[in-house]
């Protein structure tokens, strides 16, 4: 692992395009167009962060807020930084939104074949709850959906592992 950095996360502005048009591109084999940030950007539930290091773009989130969850439409970290921390700070940012009053979980999904970035969510805490058959348009591939909840009192939860209950 290489040295972890220190980022500050800000929300995303107009300017900060070219550079997450970049990060994308790189991150993404179907990624998605200028128009779409930018409806972001202007969407009311819809929130763009991008976390910035030495007045540079090293990754970027978008979600969307509900009343309940916060769902992560787009998440990336620029590839010359991942293993660095800036990923584990992003998504540190999103679980100081959830309370066990309100929003209570974070929802997202995975391609089944992104190894890299399933084991980077788990790593943090998030399972894997269900397989969304031929989710992407693209390629009719499966996701996975995963999840970060907190209980009651802010405690993390654990899904039940059925599979050690029954032996």
């Amino acid at each position: 692992m290489t040295d972890e950095i220190k980022v500050h996360i800000r929300w995303m502005i107009r300017r900060d395009m070219p550079d997450v048009l970049a990060i994308k591109a790189k991150s993404f084999e179907f990624p998605w167009l200028e128009e779409d940030f930018i409806r972001c950007l202007r969407g009311r539930n819809l929130i763009s962060m991008v976390a910035e290091y030495d007045d540079r773009i090293v990754g970027f989130m978008v979600y969307e807020l509900f009343k309940r969850r916060i769902y992560v439409l787009k998440f990336a970290t620029a590839s010359n930084w991942r293993r660095r921390g800036v990923g584990s700070q992003m998504l540190s940012e999103l679980k100081r939104k959830l309370t066990p009053q309100r929003r209570t979980r974070i929802a997202l999904e995975v391609r089944e074949t992104n190894l890299p970035a399933q084991l980077f969510f788990q790593t943090l805490g998030f399972r894997a709850v269900s397989v969304l058959r031929d989710f992407y348009e693209d390629t009719h591939e499966d996701a996975f959906a995963f999840q970060y909840k907190v209980g009651p009192g802010g405690s993390k939860w654990h899904p039940r592992n059925r599979v050690a209950e029954l032996l």
